[in-house]
């Protein structure tokens, strides 16, 4: 059996959404983020990313992490990568070529697009209005345009991020650039990577794990 530990309103949704897609049976432990609590370490906390029982699981005190069968393994686009390949379809690499391919844009992802589109994230909407800082926001945009623009210029030509067809690379790199959302000139410049994103978004396995987050306290 398949566990996936971490709430939905964190990067375990990107895991989430995969197994939806893949349609998998699996163990959901909802670990919250430490730093969403007023203390982690009292008695009555929930189980969150500083639980003695979830670190360890995962010593970094991040989530998510997955359990499938009795291989441990953290890091969300690379469990992604790792399901996808175990279940194969039309979601995981075809080929050798395919699978350099979405390992190169979930890097890509990683170091590209989610230092900054975090931060738009952040000081956009998700920190309370006195803490947000515009030019924080503003700085992570100006940083993203040069980045939006090559992925606009790949999927304007290829239409998905690998081979073709939507795959296990859309779901790492989409929900990367849905933290930019709160942006929305990022996406006017990048009209390819608007409609790819609407795209991704309107698919019922994405539907699900969103309804599904949203039951989740903010």
């Amino acid at each position: 059996m398949l566990t996936i530990y971490g709430v939905y309103r964190s990067r375990a949704s990107r895991t989430l959404w995969l197994a939806y897609e893949l349609g998998l049976e699996f163990r959901h432990v909802p670990v919250i983020q430490a730093y969403r609590l007023a203390d982690p370490h009292a008695p009555d906390a929930p189980l969150n990313t500083r639980s003695p029982v979830f670190l360890a699981i995962n010593p970094n005190g991040h989530v998510p992490s997955i359990d499938d069968d009795g291989l441990i393994l953290h890091e969300s686009l690379a469990i992604n990568l790792y399901l996808a390949r175990k279940h194969g379809g039309p979601l995981a690499p075809a080929n050798h070529a395919e699978d350099g391919q979405m390992g190169m844009w979930a890097l890509w992802a990683a170091t590209e697009v989610e230092p900054h589109s975090i931060q738009i994230l952040y000081h956009r909407v998700g920190k309370p209005p006195g803490e947000r800082d515009p030019a924080v926001a503003e700085a992570a945009i100006a940083a993203l345009r040069g980045p939006f623009a090559v992925l606009d210029r790949h999927l304007a030509t290829n239409g998905f991020m690998v081979g073709g067809r939507f795959t296990v690379a859309d779901i790492n790199v989409a929900e990367v650039a849905r933290y930019a959302m709160p942006a929305p000139e990022l996406f006017a410049a990048a009209p390819a990577v608007k409609a790819w994103l609407a795209a991704c978004h309107d698919r019922p396995a994405f539907k699900r794990m969103m309804a599904e987050r949203e039951r989740e306290p903010a």
